[in-house]
């Protein structure tokens, strides 16, 4: 085979593969459909309990660390500022990508080694499960101290005075 046959059959290869990566992302795009945005930041969210710097590694559906929801600033991975306070939880993606999680809508928090783009070591990833609209997600952070964040998030789940539980 000369080089110029060689040449035609690898940019045959690599045209089909993005053609299949753009399908794959186009269906990913129609199965997130029915599933919000995320909500703005509010103006206040309450009493600061916690502020780090780290990783959005991915947000998924629930329990399903390999399935990616792609939904606006939350598809990607992206560097976050990460604040904890009493009404939630605050994240400012790198791109301007900003996501508001109420504490009411926090439904557990979980330590992980592994998701969709990201093996780390043992309990390395904060996983923060909670509701986006309907939908249960995991939103996977990865953080210099994921002990400290598990713990200021695990305060979202105490069950305030007049609210009942779950």
């Amino acid at each position: 085979m000369d080089r110029t046959a060689a040449a035609a059959l690898v940019l045959v290869i690599l045209v089909v593969l993005l053609g299949l990566m753009w399908l794959g992302w186009r269906n990913l795009r129609r199965r997130s459909a029915g599933i919000p945005a995320p909500l703005a930041l509010p103006a206040e969210s309450g009493a600061e309990r916690y502020r780090t710097a780290g990783l959005h590694v991915a947000t998924t559906h629930a329990g399903r660390p390999l399935d990616r929801v792609a939904v606006r600033g939350l598809a990607f991975r992206a560097n976050a500022d990460i604040r904890v306070t009493s009404g939630g939880v605050e994240l400012r993606l790198a791109g301007g990508a900003e996501c508001f999680v109420p504490a009411a809508s926090v439904q557990g928090v979980e330590r992980s080694s592994w998701t969709i783009d990201r093996a780390v070591e043992r309990d390395g990833l904060v996983v923060l499960r909670w509701t986006l609209g309907e939908t249960p997600v995991d939103t996977n952070l990865r953080v210099e101290d994921p002990a400290a964040l598990a713990a200021s998030l695990s305060t979202l789940l105490e069950v305030p005075e007049g609210r009942k539980p779950a």
